[in-house]
This record gives C-alpha cells, sequence and structure tokens, in this order.
C-alpha cells in the first residue's frame, strides 16, 4: 500500500472503468480517461487521499507476472535485467512512511486497486464524515486486495480526525457486503429503486462506521 501519485492515473482509471463495466460498485455509467483521472488527482484536498495497492505476484488467472501499466519501467532491452535506480526514483511513502516497494533485482509493481477518502457533505458540520470507494483490478478480486485497501483507509480517516465513514452500495455485491459487515460497518438503510441501470432499477444500500 502507498499514496497514490499523478503517474498512478493510467492504473486508477484502467480499475476504474472496470468497476464501471462489471456494474458491480457503482452506479456511474460513463468510462473514463487517463486524463481525467489525472485531473482528478491534482484536484484532492490533503484529507481525501487516494492510496493504491501493488503487487509482483503473478496473475492468479494465468499464472503469469502482472503485466506492467502505463508508467511502469521496463527491464533493459539489452541485457534484459531489472533497471537500476536512477535520479528522481520515487521516495518513501510520506503517509505510509515506509520505503518504495521497487527494488533492484524484483519485478516492478503493477497497482491491482485503489481507495478514496472522499467529501460526504461540502457543509462544515460534515467535516468529520467521509464516505469512500475502493477498486480493485478484476483478476485480483477475492485474493483480499480490497480488505487491505479498507482497511487502510480506515486507519487513515482515523488519523485525519475523522469521526464516522459512510458507504452506498449494491445490496447484491456480495462480496462487498461481506467485507463491510466484517469491518464494522452497519446498515443504516435501503434505498429502493435509487438508480436506474442499464434499464432496471436497482437498491442501494446505506452503510456506516464510527471510528
Amino acid at each position: 500500500m502507498r499514496a497514490a501519485a499523478e503517474a498512478d492515473a493510467a492504473a486508477i482509471c484502467e480499475i476504474y472503468n472496470q468497476g464501471i463495466e462489471d456494474r458491480l460498485a457503482t452506479l456511474e455509467t460513463e468510462l473514463r480517461t487517463p486524463e481525467e483521472r489525472r485531473q482528478w488527482l491534482k484536484s484532492r484536498a490533503p484529507r481525501h487521499l487516494v492510496i493504491v495497492a501493488e503487487t509482483t505476484q503473478p496473475d492468479p488467472i494465468s499464472n503469469r507476472p502482472p503485466t506492467a501499466q502505463a508508467g511502469a519501467t521496463q527491464p533493459d532491452p539489452i541485457s534484459n535485467r531489472p533497471p537500476t535506480a536512477q535520479a528522481g526514483a520515487t521516495q518513501p511513502d510520506t503517509i505510509l512512511n515506509r520505503p518504495p516497494t521497487a527494488q533492484a533485482g524484483l519485478a516492478a509493481p503493477v497497482t491491482v486497486g485503489w481507495g478514496s477518502l472522499n467529501p460526504y457533505n461540502p457543509r462544515e458540520a460534515y467535516r468529520h464524515v467521509a464516505d469512500f470507494s475502493i477498486y480493485v483490478e478484476r483478476a485480483y478480486r477475492g485474493r483480499g486486495v480490497g480488505k487491505l485497501v479498507l482497511t487502510r483507509l480506515i486507519e487513515l480517516a482515523r488519523e485525519l480526525g475523522y469521526h464516522k465513514l459512510v458507504l452506498s452500495a449494491f445490496p447484491f455485491n456480495a462480496a462487498g457486503m461481506a467485507l463491510y459487515v466484517r469491518q464494522g460497518f452497519r446498515t443504516v438503510g435501503i434505498f429502493k429503486e435509487q438508480g436506474l441501470l442499464d434499464g432496471r432499477w436497482v437498491d442501494t444500500i446505506v452503510m456506516e462506521k464510527l471510528l
């Protein structure tokens, strides 16, 4: 886990678009572009953090090493060795205070999930409440990535002085519901036929967790 940077925009965009296409995580239907996500990252306030989850483990479906994503450094084409550290290499994560993942001799890490703390309401009275987003790359769903991202978001929310996290999700997203319950979220209620998605009305569930 580490804080997202502007260079992560393409990977975040790809994973977000998967979530939009799969109709499991959002009522959003308009696909994003890397440039739109780049501007989104630049516009984030200090208390509205974005984090990414990385891995060097093989793709669990194909059992191949993870594909390098946009912005990832490729091996030296002559020696076929991993690139050595260069000027401008990633510095320790200021949020997690850990060294960067990539090291000499290791495969370049790729992003397999991301999460964000988002403003719940612009009114000052709501400044201690945040909602959040979590998206996981298709091939890595069901492997605990979502749990890692949510656990870190909860930790960061406490560190930033939030009093409560809220979420709105689809009740039929069984994996998501199980994760939220395990992490201590309680159901506030269900909005019946809250959105029209692909010509059918869908319900959304609202949950909360006091920190």
